[in-house]
């Protein structure tokens, strides 16, 4: 046996072997989780190595103030409201005696909300439309925030008057750093994200090793580069020397993309950010400029906003530190499925609750 069919054999009988203390990691990317959950590599993995999911899904550690304030510009005549497919059927706040409320129903009833498949796709519908407001949800990580900010650029270049953008962008630095120093898990290490590593390169997760002695690994989406990662964990906890491995070399440089980390902080700067289920992480958020005031959504258009009330018995705060299996929840797999879901872990195609109702059956790892 030889190749890669050898080599996924070696790495996963190299797992299998594990003799070191127990260890917990953590994976921080959406597209992880699902991978995970697809090759089934919890199943294999011995009882002294724990793989735990984070918020490594941006549409569901959005939190649900922010649904609520997307769903109250649905509802203005004025705006068209433009969006990614993924926010569509987020639950806003839960009401006694109201359905709950999204952006799908919002459409039902009569709003304009229309789904895009980029922030410049938005930009063209404020061009055709130069006489309504065009709103675009501005959520994601590193990843999605440079083409907001080069959309941003052009609306400014374009003098787009009637167009803005409602921002949710996170960093996941800051969010690792908030999970790291928590009691609650005792994490030995993380498996990077790998797209937001292509624009943010190898630096950003150094302290994690250098200042708080946790292993951090990038990888790859396949089986082999998610093994790989692993495997290179668990040899800096063996050798007692965590660093930074670059288990994605193909698609991540040690420098990431200058280029694109350049464009957000143009047009974007760090601020204090809620997320759902951490709270408030302090840098984690980019809130526009001041000179991107005109474009800032939140502050072109003024709406009243109900107190911000998760779904009752939702457990997806807790599934986004990693404190429970999705299935622990009460509502997963009965009130909460992907056809009718409850939170937004069960919504997003890379939510943890989804990965594990799709790939697995209640009661696996």
């Amino acid at each position: 046996m030889g190749g890669l069919t050898g080599e996924i054999g070696a790495l996963r009988q190299r797992i299998a072997d594990w003799q070191g203390p127990p260890v917990t990691f953590m994976e921080v990317c959406g597209t992880h989780t699902m991978a995970i959950a697809r090759i089934g590599l919890k199943a294999l993995l011995p009882p002294s190595v724990r793989l735990v999911s984070g918020p490594g899904c941006p549409v569901c550690v959005t939190p649900v103030g922010y649904v609520d304030h997307a769903l109250a510009l649905a509802e203005r005549p004025e705006v068209i409201l433009t969006t990614f497919g993924d926010l569509m059927r987020v639950p806003g706040s839960a009401a006694p005696g109201r359905p709950p409320r999204n952006l799908l129903r919002v459409k039902a009833l009569g709003g304009d909300v229309r789904v895009v498949y980029s922030p410049t796709g938005a930009l063209d519908v404020a061009r055709d439309h130069p006489e309504r407001e065009v709103v675009f949800l501005g959520v994601g990580f590193e990843t999605t925030a440079p083409v907001v900010a080069a959309t941003l650029l052009a609306a400014r270049r374009m003098s787009l008057a009637n167009f803005s953008v409602l921002g949710a962008h996170k960093t996941i630095p800051e969010a690792m750093a908030a999970l790291a120093s928590s009691d609650e898990l005792g994490l030995d290490g993380f498996l990077c994200p790998g797209h937001v590593s292509v624009v943010l390169g190898e630096a950003p997760y150094r302290f994690l090793a250098d200042e708080l002695g946790l292993a951090c690994a990038i990888g790859g989406f396949e089986a082999v580069e998610v093994l790989r990662a692993l495997v290179a964990l668990l040899d800096q906890v063996e050798s007692g020397s965590p660093t930074v491995d670059n288990c994605y070399p193909a698609a991540v440089r040690p420098d990431g993309n200058p280029r694109a980390r350049a464009a957000i902080y143009e047009v974007f700067e760090p601020e204090d950010c809620r997320w759902r289920g951490l709270g408030v992480i302090p840098g984690s958020g980019l809130g526009h400029r001041p000179e991107f005031a005109a474009w800032d959504a939140s502050q072109r258009f003024d709406v009243e906003l109900p107190d911000p009330v998760e779904p009752r018995g939702c457990r997806c705060g807790d599934v986004l530190r990693g404190l429970v299996d999705p299935a622990d929840c009460p509502l997963f797999g009965r009130a909460c499925t992907p056809e009718s879901p409850v939170g937004a872990c069960m919504v997003s195609s890379e939510g943890s609750c989804a990965a594990r109702f799709h790939y697995t059956r209640r009661g696996e790892g």
